[in-house]
């Protein structure tokens, strides 16, 4: 770059599949580099605590003005900034609106662009399309789960709620756990567990058996895996979540939950399964943010756990980050039966990490439109 011009590239959607967003692999590899970064402290998201999932605007219910939005299910707008370290040595933001009614224009829920900026100067490297690429992480940080956590012969993959998050997972943990071979699914709709059926026989052909189950009993039982990417409204509170019972756990399953999911007090603090999280800092920066209990406003379980930790049902020793493990500073795996609740929250860093390798790979290859911000600052 010769400065005082400045040129950024900009990456459509088709730009970015051209530079290998949807590359399950190469993204879980670059999820599992992140989260060993994540454990060295060597990142920033907002906040004061440098730990903020990041800043939503909201809408009243009953708005004083015509012309502002109404709250409704999933209707925000959010900024997500952080700074990754490490190869990636970036900073950047991913900002999003989000609207249910989307659907009835023919468009997904939420709209999503990515900024990345260099760190020294601010000045933007790339404006990208965020959809897959948020798609893609969101799923790849389970993976990093499942690649490390799962057990080898895996056989059974059970996902509750098939929409975009979960149908990207079942791509990823196939990838990742060949052994895969049949697929239970418990969904609201009949239109999205048609699509995420269609989608998973034309990408993992592995899959044998589909099991469409009307109860969520029948989803976990003898699952192998499971993954739970449902979704409730902020504040709905714990009762309207999913609630597992630890009885229809197959001994050595590993739980995936980036969506709503509940289980028992007493089985998350009674040292019947390993409780792990993508990182623990996360969680403690939304207990600071949220009022107590926080797991009633964020249906994530890392929530959960940082509530019990308050009230001194458990030890937050019992929490253990992925990073860690995968670090080497504690184990993951230890017994072939062993129960593992993997809570993932999801964080701008997962979207700066996979912005910057999506984005090499666009330079190096000569993918995507060149944008001229100015060639000299007007005002300097």
């Amino acid at each position: 770059m010769s400065y005082p011009s400045l040129d950024l590239l900009y990456l459509s959607e088709e730009d970015m599949i051209k530079a290998g967003v949807t590359d399950v692999v190469k993204c879980t590899d670059c999820m599992e580099e992140l989260l060993k970064i994540l454990d060295k402290g060597d990142y920033r998201m907002g906040g004061e605590n440098g730990n903020s999932h990041g800043c939503m605007v909201t809408f009243p219910d009953e708005p004083e003005f015509p012309h502002m939005p109404k709250n409704a299910p999933d209707r925000r707008f959010m900024a997500m900034p952080a700074y990754v370290g490490g190869k990636f040595d970036v900073a950047g933001m991913k900002w999003y609106g989000s609207n249910v009614k989307n659907r009835e224009k023919e468009l997904p829920r939420s709209i999503l662009m990515v900024m990345l900026n260099d760190k020294e100067t601010g000045a933007p490297l790339s404006l990208m399309s965020g959809n897959l690429l948020s798609a893609y992480r969101t799923a790849a940080i389970p993976g990093v789960g499942v690649k490390n956590l799962a057990v080898k012969n895996a056989k059974v993959l059970g996902i509750v709620g098939p929409g975009v998050i979960n149908t990207t997972a079942v791509e990823t943990f196939a990838a990742l756990r060949p052994s895969l071979d049949t697929l239970k699914i418990k969904g609201r709709g009949k239109a999205s567990i048609d699509r995420c059926i269609a989608y998973v026989k034309e990408k993992c052909p592995q899959f044998k058996n589909f099991i469409v189950c009307d109860t969520l009993e029948e989803c976990v039982k003898d699952s192998d895996i499971l993954s739970f990417a449902t979704t409730t409204p902020l504040g709905s509170g714990r009762e309207s979540y999913p609630r597992v019972e630890q009885s229809w756990l197959k001994p050595g399953v590993l739980i995936c939950v980036p969506g709503a999911a509940d289980f028992a007090d007493e089985f998350i603090t009674g040292g019947n399964m390993k409780l792990v999280v993508d990182n623990i800092k996360l969680y403690e920066a939304w207990a600071e943010e949220y009022s107590y209990p926080c797991y009633n406003t964020v249906y994530i379980p890392g929530c959960l756990f940082m509530d019990l930790v308050h009230d001194k049902k458990m030890d937050k020793s019992m929490i253990h980050d992925l990073g860690a493990i995968l670090n080497g500073k504690v184990p993951g795996r230890e017994r072939e039966d062993e129960i593992i609740l993997y809570s993932v929250g999801g964080m701008p860093v997962e979207d700066v990490a996979w912005g910057k390798e999506v984005y090499d790979y666009a330079v190096e290859h000569g993918i995507g439109t060149k944008l001229n911000l100015w060639e000299k600052p007007y005002l300097f």
